[in-house]
């Protein structure tokens, strides 16, 4: 796999990190759970971070990290203000929104680690595969426990 195609996996992943950035922050302002609101802003910083290390890795390659997130995240946190104002905030509603966009993310991830990328940019990879992985199990737990709960 030549450089070109490896900065075009990492901006793919750069992009759905923001998205997930953004989706997490939108979720902590949906919401008037202190708890939840704690959990979507770690989330988010945790997102923030990926999303750094992907630029990083992408100009060491000699790349330009994309600077937006992707059409399909921008749906995404404009249907999570909606769900949320829809329902008055109900906690069950946001929390399975943001793990729909955690799915997203997963199968993000899961694609750019069956493609041929060198062992250093996998490594990275993995890594924030298991991050998202924990993000997604963290909301799922938390959305049951909500629907048990209502």
């Amino acid at each position: 796999m030549d450089n070109h195609q490896v900065v075009a996996t990492l901006n793919k992943l750069l992009e759905t990190t923001k998205d997930g950035e953004s989706g997490f922050r939108t979720c902590a302002d949906g919401v008037t759970n202190p708890r939840l609101k704690t959990v979507f802003e770690d989330a988010a910083r945790r997102c923030d971070g990926g999303a750094a290390e992907l630029q990083a890795a992408i100009r060491r390659l000699g790349g330009e990290p994309a600077d937006s997130g992707t059409v399909g995240g921008s749906l995404h946190r404009a249907w999570t203000n909606i769900k949320s104002s829809i329902t008055g905030m109900d906690e069950h509603a946001v929390l399975a929104e943001c793990e729909r966009g955690e799915d997203v993310a997963k199968s993000a991830y899961e694609a750019a680690l069956k493609e041929d990328l060198p062992p250093d940019v996998k490594a990275i990879v993995r890594r924030q595969y298991e991050g998202v992985k924990a993000n997604h199990d963290r909301i799922r737990d938390l959305r049951n426990q909500a629907g048990q709960a209502g």
